[in-house]
């Protein structure tokens, strides 16, 4: 037997980290990289922020698991302060964000079984989208790459063109439960979602009696500038799915829904044996102490704007690199003129730490705490990097 002990999963960078500080990274030799990937969009506080250290220091010398055979009081605490924030009444605690989508799935689906429609179970999904990687979610997202090699899809998911609002009226059947979509594609190469075709989406669900589910694992929680990126549309959905950002790197994730949308969850019908641990919920608490705390959501805004304006000058210098800039908040992509690889790759090289994701794009997901002086170090690395990749090409022009 040779090689590694790992399943052959991942195709990893060779880069080993011993420690994070902030929005930077050190390897074991001491070489430091800044991290505009975020562990997928998972650090929302950057490394090692202080609160959370704490908190789950803590936690960690007082209880960390009982399971949901009793009271968790963190959850509780939790639990209302989503809900004072948002659209929902509920709140179920998972660990993942695909665990997250399973809860909303079922949620839904169990509502219509609970008004005595049972044959309401097919969920209309976006082509673009990833929910997640367990068997119902990777059915959800629809992408063939992902499903290649599993056995038969699992049933229950029509997937309709990206912003096709009429191929979707038409998707809508007598057997149809509910509408899941993304407010911001996340692995999809960062594509919002048009406020008036939220409302749009709002209006096809009280018409046909569907429930509307968001999936903000990666846009929520303070990512695009208002806690969860439906705010800014004003257009609640019936249950949403988050993650990510909300354990701020410790795996946490939740399933929220109004009183109505969640009626048909009952004791018994679903549950999970880590979800809404002390830890877990110690950790969640204390983002939201940060995310929470009034300014702090001004400040992503602005340093959003300018991150964006920044890098849309980076585009304008270098079009044989990049061809536009996209997203909102501090969830921001690169579209490519050369593949993403590519750039990724050069970026490295530089340092600079993003994530590649779907239609050529590469994702830019700081810690929602980056300074001013962190972005314009990101914006030199990448105008180095671009320049490194548009010198061939124009060396070539300028020989011809």
């Amino acid at each position: 037997m040779g090689g590694s002990a790992l399943f052959e999963t991942y195709n990893r960078a060779p880069l080993r980290f011993e420690r994070g500080e902030g929005v930077w990274l050190y390897t074991e030799s001491g070489e430091r990289y800044l991290d505009f990937a975020a562990g997928i969009a998972v650090n929302s506080l950057g490394h090692s922020h202080p609160h959370l250290v704490e908190t789950l220091k803590t936690q960690a010398e007082k209880l960390w698991h009982v399971s949901n055979l009793y009271e968790v009081p963190e959850q509780t605490r939790l639990a209302e302060r989503l809900t004072d924030a948002t659209f929902a009444d509920k709140v179920f605690f998972a660990n993942s964000g695909a665990e997250a989508l399973e809860c909303a799935i079922k949620t839904a689906r169990r509502y219509h079984y609970a008004k005595g429609n049972p044959e309401r179970y097919r969920i209309i999904t976006f082509e673009g989208a990833f929910h997640g990687r367990t068997l119902a979610t990777i059915a959800a997202g629809g992408q063939p790459k992902y499903l290649e090699g599993f056995g038969p899809k699992v049933q229950g998911f029509d997937q309709v063109p990206f912003g096709d609002l009429e191929a979707l009226e038409k998707a809508i059947t007598e057997e149809t439960a509910a509408i899941l979509i993304e407010p911001v594609q996340g692995e999809g190469g960062i594509r919002p979602i048009e406020a008036d075709m939220l409302a749009r989406l709002r209006g096809f669900c009280e018409k046909h009696g569907l429930l509307l589910i968001y999936d903000e694992v990666q846009c929520g929680i303070g990512r695009t500038g208002k806690l969860f990126a439906y705010q800014w549309s004003g257009v609640a959905p019936d249950i949403m799915a988050i993650a990510k950002g909300i354990g701020g790197g410790f795996p946490m994730a939740a399933c929220l829904a109004s009183d109505e949308a969640a009626s048909g969850i009952v004791p018994g019908v679903h549950g999970t044996t880590f979800g809404g641990n002390p830890l877990a919920m110690a950790v969640g608490n204390a983002v939201l102490d940060v995310v929470l705390e009034e300014g702090f959501l001004d400040e992503v805004k602005r340093k959003s704007l300018l991150l964006k304006q920044s890098l849309a000058s980076v585009v304008d210098e270098f079009p044989e690199v990049f061809e536009s800039v996209r997203g909102s908040g501090l969830m921001l992509g690169l579209k490519c003129r050369m593949p993403n690889g590519e750039v990724n790759l050069a970026f490295r090289r530089h340092n600079f730490l993003a994530v590649p994701a779907g239609d050529n794009v590469v994702r830019l997901l700081p810690p929602l705490n980056v300074t001013d002086e962190e972005i314009r170090i990101a914006v030199e690395a990448i105008r180095d990097a671009a320049s490194d990749l548009a010198l061939p090409a124009r060396k070539a022009g300028s020989a011809a």
